[in-house]
């Protein structure tokens, strides 16, 4: 190896202990959380909301949802009452209905579960159903055709005003949330919900919850307020 060719090396080399520092800077440039956050986790399976119309029209004009098993978060509930998701390649049964009944027809499905119906559900957060996948939702009287309202849901964390004050936190903030055990690891984008009722649980859909090896009840801990990641 001749001069310019040692020259060289010895420049490379320098390029690259300063990158590996700057992105040391980046992975430890998290804010840490004043007080350790541990949050249970509730796992979320396919299920759908219904508006007053839609319910009328699968199950009956008047008929109202009855009360199958309550969830964590006060007054919500897995009602008895099921449908079919029907899209262009396929269709899911028995896909429970959450109550109570809403102003809008919502449905949550996962990534696999958007292969199996031929639908492009976007990631998003409860609510936001703009330009959504539409589907159609059959029910032992009727079937409602859906031009959006599909979606997979955003992970989140729903927390108490007092809660969030504790820990600084405010609606609509994104923290980080390390997981424990064999499959652990940190979800980023992790979306803050403040409600008055709200009681502190982390909601994942079941891919995600599978990829972690979580279960419903397990624990994870907020890791960071705000996070450079490169």
């Amino acid at each position: 190896m001749n001069d310019v060719q040692v020259q060289a090396a010895l420049i490379t080399r320098q390029i690259m202990q300063e990158l590996v520092k700057k992105e040391a800077v980046a992975v430890n440039s998290c804010t840490q959380l004043s007080t350790k956050l541990a949050v249970p986790v509730g796992i979320s399976n396919r299920h759908v909301h219904l508006s007053r119309e839609d319910m009328d029209v699968l199950f009956g004009s008047g008929v109202e949802l009855t009360r199958y098993k309550a969830v964590k978060q006060p007054g919500q509930y897995a009602a008895d009452q099921t449908v079919v998701l029907r899209g262009p390649k396929g269709e899911i049964q028995r896909v429970r209905i959450l109550g109570p009944l809403r102003s809008a027809t919502q449905i949550e499905i996962s990534i696999a579960d958007s292969f199996t119906l031929g639908v492009k559900a976007p990631l998003r957060m409860s609510g936001e159903l703009d330009n959504s996948a539409g589907i159609e939702i059959v029910g032992p009287r009727g079937v409602v055709k859906k031009d959006h309202g599909a979606i997979v849901a955003w992970r989140h964390i729903h927390i108490s005003p007092q809660d969030a004050e504790h820990f600084q936190l405010s609606d609509g903030m994104q923290i980080d949330v390390q997981t424990q055990g064999a499959r652990g690891g940190i979800l980023q984008h992790v979306v803050v919900r403040v409600s008055s009722d709200a009681v502190l649980e982390m909601h994942l859909d079941v891919e995600e919850a599978n990829a972690l090896g979580l279960k419903n009840g397990d624990l994870v801990y907020g890791l960071s307020k705000a996070c450079s990641h490169g």
